[in-house]
């Protein structure tokens, strides 16, 4: 630890526990939002939702900071830590238990996450590439979240449709992860030339949607069903962009290929294990409609 910069790491851990407080007040207040009630309309009125939007302004702020005074190597694993500040707290809040079972799962993920990060480590590649490289892979993503779309309508629980809201979310989100650094740079060079690129506003529409649905799929379920898909999705989705566009490669090797792979397996099954320990809950096994619903 003596050779961490101090000033990162607290940053960092800061912003964890701002983004897990955010992440909570976002899921109570889109939850008591009844289905057939306008999502948007409801929560731009919640006093606790616009907290839980500064919180997250905050915790980037605090991220920043983090990034600026240490690595990505450093900061990001400690940000994954959101997923374990935010369970006990949203248990607090919904009268639900935080089983072992549960804390041991967060864990699992939170370490296989930030394996991803580290073991995986990918070189520098373009910041830039010409739009023909993106039609492929952005089609490939939009398939993707399409499906997952297709699922959360046809799922017959709340954890299921939380799932897959918040991979499809998640999914959205790394793609506008992917083109922030370019983005940053065409507003340093010239606002005029940033305002006139195509990279800002599929950053802006793959941002907005993908917020959007993480919200739709706090009101379908409970917060363990719903963000720990959503962050698993964001990391990888980014990295696909990262390695099927912009040229970056993997400096793992072989033995750490192996190491990056099994976390991403890890990753997955975790998310699927978490959103699915709700269903242990005796109000959910009472009804498989989520309780906004059932306030109708």
């Amino acid at each position: 630890m003596s050779g961490l910069p101090l000033g990162a790491v607290i940053c960092a851990f800061v912003a964890a526990l701002l983004f897990a407080v955010s992440a909570v007040a976002q899921q109570q207040a889109a939850s008591e939002v009844p289905d057939g009630d306008a999502l948007l309309r409801s929560l731009i009125r919640s006093p606790r939702w616009w907290a839980g939007m500064i919180g997250d302004g905050g915790g980037f702020a605090f991220q920043v900071a983090a990034l600026a005074m240490g690595s990505v190597l450093i900061v990001q694993p400690i940000l994954v830590s959101a997923l374990v500040f935010a369970l006990p707290l949203a248990a607090r809040y919904s009268g639900r238990k935080t089983t072992p079972a549960m804390w041991l799962t967060a864990l699992a993920l939170s370490m296989a996450l930030a394996v991803f990060l580290i073991v995986g480590d990918p070189t520098p590649g373009l910041t830039h590439a010409r739009l023909h490289r993106w039609v492929l892979p952005l089609l490939v993503i939009f398939l993707l979240v399409a499906a997952a779309l297709v699922v959360s309508r046809m799922a017959k629980t709340s954890a299921l449709r939380a799932l897959m809201l918040g991979a499809a979310g998640g999914t959205l989100v790394g793609v506008s992860a992917a083109l922030t650094e370019y983005v940053t740079q065409l507003f340093e060079r010239s606002v005029g030339h940033a305002l006139t690129s195509w990279e800002l506003y599929l950053l802006i529409a793959t941002g907005l949607c993908g917020v959007y649905l993480q919200q739709v799929g706090y009101q379908a379920g409970s917060l363990a069903a719903c963000l720990p898909a959503f962050t698993v999705a964001e990391p990888l989705v980014a990295a696909f962009v990262g390695i099927t566009v912009l040229d970056e490669r993997l400096r793992s090797g072989p033995i750490g290929t192996v190491f990056v792979l099994i976390a991403v397996v890890t990753m997955c099954v975790a998310a699927v294990v978490l959103s699915r320990a709700q269903v242990g809950d005796p109000l959910e096994n009472l009804d498989p409609e989520p309780v906004s619903q059932r306030s109708q």
